[in-house]
């Protein structure tokens, strides 16, 4: 690994650390229910895309799969969170 290569990795894996943590603030003090759900949704992608730079590093495969099903959880989540903010209950 070119060591360019291995310095973009490292800063982008400490500004989606940033990231995270600034969205956590934003979910335990956020105004409103909507902007927790927001801010959930966009923890999910931070975990995502943190999980494909580690995939890029190692050089592995089984950071793309959990990539792929963090994305899918988290996808699932979100439309069961907003469903029950808009009625009140996510099954009817």
């Amino acid at each position: 690994m070119s060591p360019l290569l291995s310095h973009a990795i490292l800063l982008s894996l400490s500004l989606f650390t940033a990231a995270m943590v600034l969205t956590l603030i934003r979910l335990f003090k956020g105004p409103s229910a909507q902007d927790r759900v927001l801010a959930l949704d966009y923890l999910y992608i931070l975990a995502m895309l943190m999980m494909l730079v580690l995939g890029i590093r190692y050089a592995s495969d089984t950071y793309f799969e959990a990539a792929l099903l963090i994305a899918l959880f988290g996808f699932v989540g979100s439309f069961a969170l907003a469903k029950f903010l808009l009625r009140g209950e996510v099954i009817e």
